[in-house]
């Protein structure tokens, strides 16, 4: 069974930091296309942030742009999105997802699969 699960969140204070990780299990994230989302209480949930499984394409929403940082560590099977510099505004609860292709501009394309999401609070 394909599945993933999200960690790393929590309360941080504006300008703190916060790595997420999105472990797959029933299969292996080197072979695919991974983005994060997020949803804030009574907003859309939007793309953050997307890595293609060759690591050739990567996306950042403009507002995220030189404060989050996608990679993978391949060997343990992971996925991270790495949070500086957080804002009041990135609150929200934070997902990882397969895609169908992460694209440079638009981001993660077609989700296929998701996980259940991690809370992360930024407050003072």
């Amino acid at each position: 069974q394909v599945q993933l699960v999200e960690s790393g969140g929590g309360l941080v204070q504006p300008g703190g930091s916060l790595r997420l990780s999105c472990a797959a299990s029933g299969f292996t994230l080197d072979y695919y296309n991974i983005g994060w989302f997020r949803q804030a209480p009574g907003k859309e949930r939007e793309g953050v942030s997307c890595i293609s499984s060759s690591d050739r394409n990567t996306y950042y929403k403009d507002s995220v742009k030189g404060r989050f940082t996608i990679s993978r560590d391949n060997a343990k099977n992971l996925v991270y999105l790495q949070m500086n510099s957080l804002k009041p505004e990135d609150t929200a609860v934070y997902y990882c997802a397969t895609g169908i292709q992460c694209h440079w501009r638009i981001g993660l394309i077609r989700t296929t699969s998701w996980g259940q999401g991690t809370q992360v609070t930024v407050s003072s």
